[in-house]
């Protein structure tokens, strides 16, 4: 089984930004799904990165790889929509 894709470090550091500010963002997966909450860290396991979300009290742990796109919605945030995938 292969492993997924890495995201390019400089699509990283957007993820690492909203982490370090606990932006609130919203996200659409690659299934066109979207997701809203505050970043709180990303990290990897078993070779698999993922973004940490606060979503209504509750901490989701999503697959980097999935994530195609992330927008901050914090006023004064230093990105705007950036296209990941």
């Amino acid at each position: 089984m292969s492993k997924p894709p890495l995201l390019d470090c400089n699509l990283h550091d957007y993820l690492e930004i909203a982490c370090l500010f606990r932006y609130r963002v919203r996200l659409i997966m690659t299934d066109h799904s979207v997701i809203e909450g505050k970043a709180i860290t990303t990290g990897a396991t078993g070779g698999e990165e993922y973004l940490a979300l606060l979503v209504a009290g509750e901490t989701l742990t999503l697959p980097v790889h999935r994530l195609a796109s992330i927008t901050a919605l914090t006023p004064g945030a230093r990105f705007g929509e950036i296209r990941l995938r």
